[in-house]
């Protein structure tokens, strides 16, 4: 993949400021994109966008192909017609952690309204346009309606839990729900084309001011999906739906006993028969949201981390080999440049780096694991070649100002050496660092732009609660600060209009 020098900010839709307690696809987000330009910037990263499941994590989302209703603009709804204006009357924190279920609460409440009244009230220009979408989006829609009325009306249950027709997908007993539950699945199926439509709207917003997005595959669906219950022959699964073997990464950086994400595996081998078929469907819808796309857990894609479902950690697994090149190979028929950014942090081999080369994907780089391995570290910028992603940290990580508070005296030293600072300016000496290197893209985490603490990071791997909370406040982001990083972007040529890559 060829992309110009450039740069940008990871910010989750869930993290901007609003009435409703959660970030929103309306004015909120247009104003970032507006931030964006105003600080010349020309990327804006998000991560995984479907609706939530356990732990409310974007990494273990209920469909790889909906998008999360939760993020649904409501007052776009009050200017279309399908609310009313006291509708909007009961307002959540405009700011401060995302409490999900109460915004889940007063959300689908809303999306239930709006849905009720769409028939009667759209106009016919909308009325088709919805017909269309669900003609278009049936491969994955129709599956995903049900399951999700299903779950609704099973009070949250798995679907291994359903009646023993329904886990196995009888078709006389899928008719039967459809027909019982039509209202429900109406409904979902109208809370998706409102989400699409406000996507793709923002989506032609952000490229008009010159902004590209940059979105986030997660290489693994959850067990709790309509993914895995339409589709179980994909899946390393039991007779009952259980998975025989799960997902995660071994002891590393993040936790000593790993991290047992308990996603089920893929039965390679029905992928390969159908020549990846749902892969391509999957890498399609991802590229209607997004012009990049990070694929999250890389090495997954050469060999992943295979644990026996009864283990209580990640500590007692093996590697399993999976068909890297066969897919991706396969993937070029969806889009031949293969838009992708390799998420190759980890335990990488190289094998994984021969996969990720083969296609030319860019790799990605985090300032934060620089400074603890000596002057070979791959993650200093000198070690850089262009053809990669830089960060000073991630989703995942600390944010760089509370990374910086943990570290002792004498590793404070040896960034102040690299930096060539007694006392540096965290994290502005980190991002002025990103922003300096060879590599082809700069991405920076709101969080480091505005200086937070650790009271601000987003996710903490490993932990099952209390992640994916954080917001931006009304106002955070000023014209100081777009000043600000414009003349640091203007500096070193990532500004957009700057030269393309040799």
């Amino acid at each position: 993949m060829s992309i110009p020098r450039a740069s940008g900010i990871l910010l989750h839709p869930t993290a901007l400021p609003g009435p409703h307690g959660i970030g929103a696809l309306g004015t909120e987000a247009r104003a970032f994109v507006d931030f964006l330009k105003a600080a010349g910037q020309s990327v804006w990263q998000t991560l995984p966008l479907g609706p939530t499941g356990f732990g409310d994590s974007p990494y273990t989302a209920l469909s790889a192909f909906a998008g999360n209703p939760l993020l649904i603009d409501l007052p776009t709804l009050v200017a279309q017609g399908d609310l009313d204006p006291p509708d909007l009357e009961e307002t959540l924190a405009p700011d401060g952690p995302v409490d999900f279920a109460n915004v889940r609460r007063c959300k689908e409440q809303r999306l239930a309204r709006a849905a009720a009244n769409f028939p009667g009230r759209a106009d016919d220009t909308r009325r088709e346009a919805f017909v269309r979408f669900c003609r278009e989006q049936a491969g994955w829609l129709d599956d995903y309606a049900l399951f999700a009325a299903l779950r609704q009306h099973f009070h949250g249950k798995t679907w291994q839990q359903w009646p023993a027709a329904l886990r196995r997908r009888d078709p006389a007993a899928l008719a039967d729900w459809r027909t019982r539950l039509a209202a429900a699945i109406a409904a979902e199926q109208y809370g998706q084309y409102v989400f699409y439509a406000q996507w793709e709207a923002l989506k032609n917003y952000a490229h008009q001011r010159g902004i590209r997005l940059f979105g986030d595959l997660p290489i693994f669906v959850a067990l709790d999906s309509a993914d895995v219950w339409s589709h179980q022959h994909l899946f390393r699964l039991d007779a009952q739906g259980h998975p025989t073997v799960v997902a995660g990464v071994p002891p590393d950086y993040f936790s000593t006993t790993g991290q047992l994400w308990g996603n089920p595996l893929y039965r390679w081998e029905a992928h390969e028969a159908s020549g990846f078929a749902w892969w391509r469907e999957r890498f399609h819808a991802e590229l209607r949201r997004a012009d990049l796309v990070r694929v999250d857990h890389f090495r997954g894609f050469q060999a992943c981390w295979m644990v026996p479902a009864k283990e209580a950690t990640a500590v007692n697994g093996s590697w399993e080999e999976a068909p890297g090149r066969a897919l991706f190979t396969a993937l070029r028929s969806v889009a031949p440049d293969l838009p992708i950014v390799a998420e190759d942090l980890g335990v990488i081999t190289p094998e994984v780096e021969a996969l990720r080369s083969a296609f030319g994907f860019p790799g990605m780089k985090i300032l934060q694991f620089a400074f603890d391995a000596g002057p070979a570290n791959p993650y200093l910028p000198h070690n850089y070649d262009r053809d990669c992603v830089v960060y000073t940290g991630t989703h995942d990580n600390a944010t760089t100002r509370g990374w910086w508070d943990q570290l002792d005296a004498a590793q404070r030293a040896q960034v102040g050496i690299y930096l060539g600072k007694h006392h540096p300016d965290i994290p502005w000496d980190l991002i002025r660092l990103a922003m300096a290197s060879v590599a082809r893209l700069c991405i920076i985490p709101c969080q480091d732009l505005l200086g937070l603490d650790e009271a601000a990071r987003f996710n903490r791997p490993g932990q099952p609660s209390g992640n994916w909370q954080w917001r931006l406040a009304p106002g955070q982001l000023t014209s100081a600060l777009a000043e600000k990083l414009h003349a640091l972007t203007e500096t070193f040529n990532r500004h957009p209009g700057a030269e393309p890559p040799l």
